[in-house]
């Protein structure tokens, strides 16, 4: 069993930046790898949608609405991957979740964060 601890969100003006991370850990201390990770995003009455990710080999994907703007980043060492979001918009708003592919022994699993809120508004 694996978790995804997120941190970061928040309320932002528009044109500001915010980070967002968030780490895998194993709660029952077994070994696992990480396939690919990212940050999807979704708001009321839409679908979640893919807004960063990298795999395992170091190839990141980006919602174009957000190239430049936004920088995946990650830690190979801590598990843990970096949203860095910048020139924010009010578009932008949505909740945040941290999404990671892992493997554990023979068998794959899909695990997403609690979530976390970003609003950018005046």
């Amino acid at each position: 069993q694996v978790q995804l601890v997120e941190s970061g969100g928040g309320l932002v003006q528009p044109g500001g930046s915010l980070r967002l991370s968030c780490a895998a850990s194993a709660v029952s201390g077994s070994s696992f790898s990480i396939n690919a990770m990212g940050w999807y995003r979704q708001v009321p009455g839409k679908q979640r949608e893919l807004v960063a990710g990298v795999t395992s080999g170091g190839r990141t994907n980006y919602l174009r609405s957000v190239e430049g703007r936004f920088t995946l980043s990650r830690d190979i060492a801590k598990n843990t991957v970096y949203l860095q979001m910048n020139s924010l918009k009010p578009e932008d708003t949505a909740v945040y979740y941290c999404n990671a592919d892992i493997q554990i022994s023979r068998y794959q699993y899909l695990y997403w964060g609690q979530g976390t809120q970003v609003t950018v508004s005046s």
